[in-house]
């Protein structure tokens, strides 16, 4: 193989690593470190779309709230990121609430 071309095939290689394996490295380890630091206390979007609150945590499930006296078990592979107070979630039963006089 001629030296240009060992160049030009490892460029390829720096190139795919830098397009495609670094972004998703970074987004696992993104995942991984919002599953371990959920609490309870915080609110979630499961992958299924569900929004909650945790009200207990284990070490591989957690319990949620997703209605009054609504819970259910899930694991902690389903969360699909936590709601913050800067995000624009407004609880329909707030919202509610607030029209009624």
């Amino acid at each position: 193989m001629e030296p240009g071309g060992l160049i030009i095939l490892i460029a390829m290689f720096a190139l795919l690593w830098v397009v495609f394996i670094m972004p998703q490295r970074k987004r696992l380890q993104a995942q991984r470190a919002l599953i371990s630091g959920v609490e309870v206390g915080d609110e979630i979007v499961t992958v299924g779309g569900l929004i909650g609150r945790v009200r207990a945590t284990g070490d591989e499930e957690l319990e949620l709230e997703i209605a009054p006296g609504t819970r259910v078990h899930m694991v902690r592979g389903g969360i699909a990121r936590r709601i913050t107070d800067d995000e624009d979630y407004v609880d329909e039963d707030e919202e509610q609430d607030a029209d009624q006089p």
